[in-house]
Formats: C-alpha cells, sequence, structure tokens
C-alpha cells in the first residue's frame, strides 16, 4: 500500500508539475502581451491625445471643482491609455505590409502581433470608448464621434485617410478632439472657433512632421502621403506654415499664445539650419509638446485661481 500511495502521490505530483508549467507558461505569455500593448500604445505620444483633454478642461472650467467631475476624470482616464491602444492598434493591424521594411517599428515602436488578447484588448478599447461617450452630455457626444471615426478610419479601409495625401494631414485632428470634448462638458458650450481651428493646424502639422521620417520607406512602399509628396524641404514648409497659421489662430485670442506655439517653427528652422538628424528630432517633439501644454494648461488654472 505504501507502494501503491508513493506511485499515485508521484502521479499527484507530476499533474501538479504540469499543471504549474502550463500556468507559468500563460503567464510569461500574458505578460508578454502586456508588455507588447504598453509598446504598441506609444507612451511617449500618450499626452497626444490626454493633453488637449488638460487643456481643454483648464480653459473650460467655470471652478476648481468643475477639474474633479467624474465624467471629466474618466474622460482624461480614457484618453491617457485606452485611446491609445485603440488608434495604435487599428493602425499597426492596418500598416502590417508598410512596416515590414520600416526600421522605426525595431526599436521604440514594434509590428502588429495580433492574437486573442491583444484583439481583446483593441476591442475593450473601442467598447469603453462607446460606454465613456454615452455617459457623456448630449453636447460633447458629437466631438467623441468624430474621435471614433478619425481614429478608426485614418488607418482602415475603405477610407484610410492616411494614404491620401492632404486627408490623411487633416484626418489627424482627430487629437484635439476629446479636449474640444472636456471643455464643452465644463462650459457648456464648444471652445472658440478659433480655438479649434488653431488645435487643428496644430495637429496637422504634427502629423506631417512625424511623417518626414517615413519618406523613404513610404516611398519604397509606394505609398503616397503629404510628406511624400511634398519632400522632405517641402514638409518641413508645410508644417512650419500650419504652425505659424496655429499661431495665428489662437492669437486671435490672445497675444499670449502667440510665444508659446510660436516655438514649434522655430524648432523646425533649427533643424534645417543645422542639419540635425530629423529622425532623431522626431523623438524630441514629446517633450516639446509636454512643455507647451503644461505651459497651457497652466495659463487656464491660473485663469480659475486668479
Amino acid at each position: 500500500m505504501s507502494a501503491g500511495s508513493r506511485a499515485g502521490g508521484g502521479d499527484e505530483g507530476g499533474s501538479h508539475n504540469v499543471d504549474d508549467a502550463r500556468t507559468e507558461r500563460g503567464a510569461r505569455d500574458e505578460t508578454g502581451v502586456l508588455r507588447y500593448l504598453l509598446v504598441l500604445s506609444r507612451p511617449r505620444f500618450w499626452l497626444y491625445v490626454a493633453g488637449p483633454v488638460l487643456v481643454g478642461a483648464a480653459f473650460g472650467a467655470q471652478s476648481v471643482a468643475d477639474l474633479w467631475r467624474p465624467q471629466l476624470l474618466a474622460l482624461f482616464a480614457y484618453a491617457l491609455l485606452p485611446a491609445n491602444v485603440l488608434i495604435y492598434g487599428v493602425n499597426d493591424r492596418f500598416d502590417r505590409e508598410m512596416d515590414a521594411a520600416n526600421p522605426k517599428k525595431e526599436g521604440r515602436e514594434a509590428r502588429f502581433a495580433g492574437g486573442a488578447l491583444v484583439w481583446a484588448a483593441i476591442g475593450g478599447s473601442a467598447l469603453l470608448g462607446a460606454l465613456l461617450t454615452a455617459w457623456l452630455p448630449p453636447g460633447t457626444r458629437v466631438w467623441m464621434l468624430g474621435f471614433f471615426f478619425l481614429a478608426v478610419f485614418y488607418s482602415a479601409p475603405p477610407l484610410r485617410f492616411k494614404v491620401r495625401p492632404l486627408l490623411d494631414s487633416l484626418s489627424n485632428g482627430l487629437y484635439i478632439l476629446p479636449g474640444v470634448a472636456a471643455y464643452t462638458l465644463l462650459a457648456g458650450e464648444p471652445p472658440p472657433t478659433a480655438a479649434i481651428l488653431g488645435g487643428w493646424l496644430w495637429t496637422m502639422a504634427m502629423h506631417t512632421f512625424s511623417a518626414i521620417p517615413d519618406i523613404a520607406p513610404d516611398r519604397a512602399a509606394g505609398v503616397r502621403t503629404t510628406a511624400t509628396v511634398l519632400g522632405t524641404r517641402g514638409a518641413y514648409a508645410y508644417c512650419s506654415a500650419c504652425w505659424l497659421a496655429a499661431a495665428a489662430a489662437f492669437g486671435s485670442l490672445s497675444w499670449a499664445f502667440v510665444p508659446v506655439l510660436g516655438l514649434y517653427p522655430v524648432f523646425v528652422g533649427a533643424i534645417v539650419g543645422l542639419r540635425l538628424d530629423v529622425e532623431r528630432a522626431y523623438w524630441w517633439f514629446p517633450a516639446l509638446n509636454t512643455v507647451v501644454g503644461m505651459s497651457l494648461t497652466l495659463a487656464g488654472l491660473w485663469r480659475l485661481t486668479r
């Protein structure tokens, strides 16, 4: 009996070892997927969606208490991570062929991996966005619906704006729409038209500048964008013109916006004048955008407390 007991105990232990190995492998797989999703969401660019929410809230709030409204906090949380999983998940899925020859995907970014957990994260981000939009007041929903439309069809067929010169640039206004929603949520009305126009022009310039490092691989893949059509120098000029127009639009609301937004064409001028590598300069923009966004947010908050 003792031998039989040992044999039975050995079988049970073997079963536990197999189960433990499967659990450990599953945990490693899930950890790998989470790491991949973090890379896919582009952490350096999280504030490109969440930053406009902060700026919109700072200028739309009627009191400090407004900044703690649950709907605003939920909107900011969504813009910070799930919105980026949705944007870049859809983008990477439909860019698989283009990304195969793009060296940028071998370092700070990654090629689309697919898999059930990845698709669940992308689908879950879309579902969270739908629930959030339904919870927001009616006046804010149109801005969020516009965000989701552009976030998906910037990359997805049949519209796929990203391979249509000028439309690729125009469609990137999607990044300011959650900020417009935040302002509208707190102010009860949309921001001034000049502010929306200025923000839209800012995103157009940001998009085309980010596409300059991709000119060579995009041309090799037969992809047409605003940047591939204009070429490097033409794209620099286009970005500078958009940023100058954005500064002018915001300047019509207050002269104080002009020197802040005017940093962008100065930055482009420095890149061209000093012949800096655009592939390196591209990764400096998150820092510049953070400084500019922080300055605008603090200006809006100062309005509330003065």
